[in-house]
């Protein structure tokens, strides 16, 4: 009888990422939490005949890292893991923290000069991906920390994640497939538009995806998935916007932000808690005032904020904007160190208009 493990391994390596024969594949983890899912993982690499290596971090090091490290080591990024990027085929990140708030206390800072110096890695793999060099998807694997961040249960989350992964289903690759087809027509329609206008509480704001392209997300790159993207043109976000779910990055939380813009850049924001944080992070550097992606949330099977982003930016009935990089693979231009989604609530009377025709309403797709 096959295993959750199992199950959620076989959807990680044969359809997220599409593992075949030969291909050097990098398996990542931030804790030995995950060593169930991973030992499955690098099995399933093993048995589509490609070559995985192995590269899991120990509890707490990060924390050493950024509480060590001079300004010249923050700065560093190693040629082996250049190499990697450059090299690999594929990416299967697990994400299984023992402790989500381990850099809360870390100057900001430090985490933007981190921010900045590692952006190198991640535009050269988003730009391989772009070109269908290289597949790349993160997921998680449940642990204390992300249930406790939750407020759940270990038991009650781990269901959480099953359910919202499909990974209850005999086969979930078949769901998500179709969940593909359903979103298609959508993405088809997004794709003959060039204006988007988000309305809602303190929000009204508008953007030009002309010669950009909206991406049907569908468990290639994140697991769970379910959304539908495009980077929108840089200099074209005008307005104001308001994001009232909690934004969370490296483990500080940022809650009430508004936002205006002003022809594609943040020129004010008023934060109700975690201001420093959020200034450190928009001023690392010059592209991380501009928008790097809009997004609507489509998973009906995510309706509660679980204080995780992988999870929080695909609850059925929100949005979400990105400040910071866009995605190559959207025509979008926008580089920056960094990449934060902030997630707004749509079911409240939010509205989102595409070409001046209401699209959306209250959560729900009217097209």
């Amino acid at each position: 009888m096959t295993n959750i493990w199992e199950k959620y391994a076989k959807v990680l390596v044969e359809y997220s990422t599409n593992v075949q024969e030969g291909e050097l594949t990098i398996i990542k983890t931030d804790t030995p939490q995950s060593t169930p899912l991973i030992k499955e993982i690098y099995k399933a690499v093993l048995n589509r005949g490609a070559n995985p290596i192995l590269r899991c971090g120990v509890e707490g090091i990060t924390e050493t890292f950024f509480k060590n490290a001079t300004p010249q080591q923050l700065e560093y990024v190693d040629d082996i893991s250049k190499m990697e990027y450059e090299k690999a085929k594929n990416f299967i990140s697990i994400s299984a923290p023992t402790n989500v708030k381990q850099l809360a206390r870390i100057a900001p800072e430090k985490q933007a000069l981190r921010s900045k110096a590692t952006h190198v890695l991640s535009e050269k793999l988003m730009n391989r991906s772009a070109k269908g060099e290289a597949n790349w998807v993160i997921a998680d694997f449940p642990t204390q920390a992300l249930a406790q961040e939750a407020k759940m249960s270990l038991e009650d989350y781990t269901q959480f994640i099953i359910n919202s992964c499909y990974l209850d289903y005999d086969d979930p690759v078949a769901k998500w497939k179709e969940i593909e087809h359903e979103q298609q027509s959508k993405t088809d329609y997004l794709n003959t538009t060039t204006k988007i206008r988000f309305i809602g509480e303190k929000t009204d704001i508008t953007f030009s995806t002309e010669g950009r392209k909206w991406i049907n997300c569908c468990g290639i790159n994140n697991f769970p998935d379910g959304e539908i993207f495009t980077s929108p043109v840089e200099n074209s976000a005008n307005g104001q916007i308001y994001f009232d779910f909690p934004a969370i990055y490296r483990g500080n939380e940022v809650n009430k932000i508004l936002l205006t813009l002003k022809d594609g850049k943040v020129v004010d924001y008023k934060v109700e808690q975690g201001e420093d944080f959020f200034s450190a992070m928009i001023n690392q550097d010059e592209g991380a005032k501009f928008v790097g992606e809009i997004a609507i949330g489509t998973n009906d099977r995510i309706q509660e904020i679980t204080g995780n982003i992988l999870f929080d930016e695909k609850i059925g009935g929100s949005i979400h904007m990105a400040l910071g990089a866009s995605y190559p693979e959207t025509g979008g231009k926008n580089v920056s160190g960094l990449h934060w989604d902030l997630i707004k609530n749509m079911k409240n009377g939010g509205k989102i208009y595409a070409d001046e025709k209401l699209i959306y309403e209250n959560g729900h797709f009217l097209i």
